[in-house]
């Protein structure tokens, strides 16, 4: 048995650290002294307490690392989990880039001018990206700032974001970038005549060329333009709900045939609850795990078990935007948002807050 000050010179971590871990519950001592609470532990708690340590370093989050601890022999488990937080810190620091960009105008706006980043995007991924998010754009008159789709440049391409507060979509393109990140809200009218002209360029051009400021957008297809001024509001900081996400090792993860799921939920029998929003039903379906691991509707005589509770309506436009044969649906419980993957693009997917019930 070591003591915890052996263990921390071992490991790296303080004895104040290995307290913490021990009353988190993610580094619990092997024995602890009923008559003097002093912690000790056994040798093979060094490796974790190590491994502890080293995510402590590059800041993983708490349940991160819980996360870890506990799939350490699966490292498959492990690696996505550090790829995600690895995604993490690069778009934090994408993130801060664009705000100090954004102070420095302020601060002196005259000498620091704007400069417009143009991209070269293929114009099907354009395409898919766009239908990937479009559903998602909100139409509500009181929040405007939800009215339009983000158009985040990064060094090496575009993510395209859409909400309506009930959903989130997410879609990201490469493509060659010449200029500064920067980001822009564009007008759902803008999105859909952007869609339009990228079908008008099938057979004649691969290519689809974007020029973005923070004022406007201007977008080329073999020739033909479409020019937009940005909406003048600060898009939801939407990689909020992301973070919750990311990085987490969902409780169910499971793979669905959307045709099959469709036909479930569209079928005449398919049990439906009406819920009330905003002085408006909505038809509600209930998902579930069946005995097998593989995703169910439930019906309201169903026995006790995972039961997520999701709009029908949205959950179709979700299928309908994944464009694929296949798709995984993430689920973490009754109060937990579904999120709806494909199985391989972990940069195209859409996220659905549940509903009670």
């Amino acid at each position: 048995m070591r003591s915890i000050g052996e263990l921390a010179r071992a490991s790296g971590l303080t004895v104040s650290a290995l307290r913490f871990y021990d009353r988190s519950g993610v580094l619990v001592p092997a024995l602890v002294d009923p008559a003097t609470g002093y912690r000790w532990y056994a040798d093979d708690q060094v490796a974790p307490a190590r491994l502890v340590a080293g995510l402590r370093r590059v800041g993983m989050p708490l349940a991160g690392i819980a996360e870890a601890l506990r799939h350490r022999h699966r490292p498959a488990v492990v690696h996505r989990l550090l790829d995600a937080h690895l995604r993490r810190l690069e778009d934090g620091l994408a993130d801060a880039r664009r705000e100090l960009s954004r102070i420095r105008t302020l601060i002196d706006p005259e000498e620091t001018p704007v400069t417009p980043t143009r991209l070269v995007l293929s114009r099907t991924d354009l395409a898919a990206a766009v239908d990937s998010v479009r559903f998602a754009v909100g139409s509500d008159p009181e929040l405007p700032v939800l009215s339009g789709v983000l158009v985040e440049v990064e060094p090496d391409g575009v993510r395209l974001v859409a909400t309506d507060r009930h959903r989130l979509a997410v879609a990201r393109v490469g493509g060659k970038v010449d200029g500064p990140p920067v980001r822009a809200l564009l007008p759902v009218d803008a999105v859909d005549e952007l869609r339009a002209l990228l079908d008008t360029g099938a057979g004649i051009t691969p290519d689809a060329h974007l020029t973005v400021g923070p004022d406007r957008v201007a977008a080329a297809v073999a020739g033909r333009p479409v020019t937009a001024a940005a909406l003048p509001y600060d898009f939801p900081d939407y990689r909020r709900l992301l973070h919750g996400q990311v990085g987490e090792v969902p409780t169910h993860r499971i793979p669905v045939d959307v045709p099959a799921l469709r036909r479930a939920l569209t079928a005449d029998a398919a049990p439906v609850l009406l819920r009330e929003y905003a002085g408006v039903d909505h038809e509600v379906v209930v998902l579930g795990v069946d005995d097998r691991g593989g995703l169910c509707v439930l019906g309201p005589d169903a026995p006790d078990g995972l039961r997520v509770g999701v709009n029908r309506e949205y959950l179709l436009d979700a299928l309908d935007a994944g464009g694929r044969g296949q798709l995984v649906l993430e689920l973490d419980g009754p109060i937990g948002p579904l999120a709806v993957r494909r199985p391989d693009d972990e940069d195209v997917f859409s996220i659905l807050m549940p509903v009670r019930l």
